[in-house]
């Protein structure tokens, strides 16, 4: 199999694409079409201005027919995370990555953020016989299969064996009526009891399905180069092949019937994934598999990193919080409520007003209220999935929009009256940005001068190291705000 490293939101024409399947402009057109119809990589118009560009604007989208041999546009993958289409591998990284072409060490550790992300959502989608519209993810199924093997071991089921005079327990009813018996002083002996004693059965049909499925996983996903990406170690325990089962009908058949004796959770869910791949019964290279392992919006992966590592506040009580909670402020309500909702006015029939509280407002990314040289300081951070160009002499692009400025300062004033009530006197807002540096950039910052005439603060700009920010999100832990020297 073809596997090939490409980049988030780089403009890439049909001829680059061509180069990197290493196929024919038929095959290229067909690949195109089929990432284009899921979603994956989108067509914009091949202008000078475009060749720059490194985020993608939603009206910047071409709707077209690919043809070949046409340079009327150019292609942008939307992904991140891993792709197999018509047996070509694309291991799409992040696109705040511009030193590498080949970042697997990067990739590997953004693989892991993306499986602790998906942690509390199930992104095995399994078969359903009732549903028309199914949907079954190869790569998916493959990487769960391997996993589950390393943490549980192979399926297992339990042999009970009869034995004479062994170290089990013994069966009284069958000694008692199928042994000689002697009598002395009116007291029965046996001279040989029955003992049942429970092992694995190692020649059973479902462990010997299941190591086999596993093992053909394994050999699939180091043909594809993917082992060691998802940082998995082969497994070779079985040459058996699906076919050494029998038919398709009647494996399916099998695992129906062990589903239904089966009550423990691992092992139902175990046995519907081993039906759903039997049931597709399709391998990575087959022209019409299309699998994908990752997301189309990084930006929210970015968000919940950033909001874990540097302790959001935001749904935290109020009682909780580390100052000293002052009156007219309930210590139960949470430091997001804070925030007014809009409040919509209407007319009675008679002109009286009446009001209605919409149910949405302002939602800050992260609120971080932490203490420093004795003091305390109320951070709004608004993390940003942005390749900002911000340099001397150089166009700026990348940067966020109008809009998120504004909404940052208005979360400012949203908090204005608790900070003002409380006696803090450092606030500080402050949009996050990834980088592949080893180093926190302090890159400056973005102001209005119409609104810093009502006292409020200049947006300050981060560029955090991603693979540090990644390694205190896998080990659960809290970075030291300190640290940005806001």
């Amino acid at each position: 199999m073809i596997s090939k490293f490409v980049r988030e939101q780089k403009r890439y024409n049909q001829a680059e694409l061509q180069g990197i399947f290493q196929c024919s402009e038929e095959k290229t057109v067909g690949i195109i079409k089929r990432l284009k119809e899921f979603g994956v990589l989108k067509a914009v118009k091949a202008t000078d201005s475009q060749k720059n560009m490194s985020d993608l604007m939603d009206e910047d989208i071409e709707v077209a027919d690919v043809e070949i041999g046409e340079n009327e546009y150019l292609y942008v993958f939307t992904f991140v995370g891993v792709i197999t289409v018509w047996g070509c591998v694309l291991k799409c990284y992040p696109k705040y990555i511009l030193s590498n072409n080949e970042p697997l060490t990067e990739l590997k550790i953004i693989i892991k953020v993306l499986e602790k992300y998906n942690a509390k959502e199930q992104i095995i989608r399994m078969y359903n016989d009732n549903s028309e519209s199914s949907a079954f993810n190869l790569l998916a199924v493959m990487i769960f299969l391997l996993h589950d093997y390393y943490e549980n071991g192979a399926y297992t089921n339990i042999k009970n064996i009869i034995e004479t005079n062994g170290s089990g327990e013994i069966l009284w009813d069958k000694t008692i009526n199928e042994t000689f018996t002697y009598l002395c002083n009116n007291r029965p002996y046996y001279t040989e009891l029955f003992t049942q004693k429970c092992i694995n059965d190692d020649f059973d049909y479902f462990k010997r399905l299941h190591e086999s499925i596993v093992s053909i996983c394994s050999r699939e996903l180091q043909d594809a180069d993917l082992l060691d990406l998802f940082d998995i170690l082969p497994v070779g325990m079985s040459d058996e092949e699906l076919d050494d089962f029998g038919e398709t009908n009647y494996i399916l058949y099998r695992i129906q019937n062990e589903l239904n004796l089966q009550f423990n959770t691992r092992k139902q869910l175990l046995l519907k994934t081993l039906y759903a791949y039997v049931a597709h019964c399709s391998v990575l290279t087959e022209i019409d598999c299309f699998t994908m392992f990752g997301t189309n919006s990084f930006n929210l992966v970015w968000e919940k990193v950033c909001a874990e590592v540097l302790d959001n506040q935001l749904q935290t009580p109020l009682g909780s919080l580390s100052i000293s909670l002052t009156d007219g402020y309930n210590p139960y309500d949470l430091l997001i409520s804070l925030i007014e909702k809009p409040k919509w006015n209407g007319y009675k029939q008679d002109s009286s007003e009446f009001q209605k509280t919409a149910r949405d407002t302002l939602v800050p990314d992260l609120v971080s209220i932490h203490k420093m040289n004795n003091s305390h300081q109320f951070i709004i951070f608004d993390a940003k999935y942005y390749n900002i160009q911000l340099e001397h002499g150089k166009e700026l692009r990348g940067q966020p929009g109008i809009g998120d400025i504004t909404k940052q300062y208005l979360y400012q004033l949203a908090y204005k009256k608790f900070v003002n009530d409380h006696g803090i006197q450092d606030v500080k807002n402050c949009f996050l940005m990834p980088t592949e540096q080893h180093s926190i950039i302090n890159k400056g910052y973005v102001n209005i001068e119409m609104l810093d005439a009502l006292g409020l603060q200049n947006i300050q700009i981060r560029q955090l190291p991603a693979a540090l920010i990644y390694s205190y999100y896998l080990a659960s832990e809290k970075m030291d705000i300190g640290i940005l020297h806001l």
